[in-house]
C-alpha cells in the first residue's frame, strides 16, 4: 500500500478512523509504515516497551496474554482492519500481550510520535480518535 489514496481508503474502513474526513485520512496514511511477518512470528511481545499502533491489513494473529502463573490464554483474534496497541499511541508503557500472527501477515504500523504529531496538527482528528477510543474502553469494560 505505497500509495497513499488507496492507504487512506483502507484507514476509512478501520473502526478508530472511520469518522474521519478524506484529508485527515490521507495525511495519517502518509505516516503508516507496511510490515510484513511470517506465521507464528510476534509482532509484539507481552511486556516489552510499546511504541506503535497496527492495523492488520491482510492475515491473521492472535493476542496472547501470560498470566502469573505461567499459563496462556488467547485474549482475542485479529484479521483485516482490526487494530491493537492503542494505549501505545497515548502513553509509553508495556505491551499488555504478545500479538503473534497465526499466518502470514501484513500490517500498517504507526508510531506514537507519529500519531502525536498528527494529533497536534488537526485537534478536530484528535477529538475524533480519542471519542472511537472512549467508545471502545467502554465496551471492553462493559463486557467484563
Amino acid at each position: 500500500m505505497s500509495d497513499p489514496k488507496q492507504t487512506a481508503r483502507f484507514l476509512s474502513r478501520v473502526p478508530l478512523f472511520s469518522g474521519l474526513n478524506d484529508r485527515q485520512l490521507e495525511y495519517l496514511a502518509r505516516r503508516f509504515v507496511e510490515r510484513e511477518y511470517p506465521a507464528g512470528q510476534a509482532i509484539v511481545t507481552q511486556g516489552t516497551g510499546g511504541e506503535g499502533f497496527f492495523i492488520i491489513v491482510s492475515g491473521r494473529a492472535e493476542a496472547i496474554r501470560e498470566r502469573a502463573d505461567g499459563s496462556k490464554a488467547v485474549v482475542n483474534t485479529f484479521g483485516p482492519t482490526d487494530f491493537f496497541g492503542e494505549l501505545a499511541l497515548l502513553d509509553d508503557g508495556l505491551r499488555t500481550a504478545s500479538v503473534v500472527t497465526t499466518e502470514p501477515t501484513r500490517c500498517l504500523a504507526l508510531t506514537r510520535w507519529d500519531f502525536l504529531a498528527a494529533l497536534r496538527e488537526d485537534p478536530d482528528m484528535a477529538i475524533t480518535v480519542l471519542q472511537e477510543l472512549a467508545r471502545r474502553f467502554r465496551r471492553a469494560l462493559e463486557a467484563m
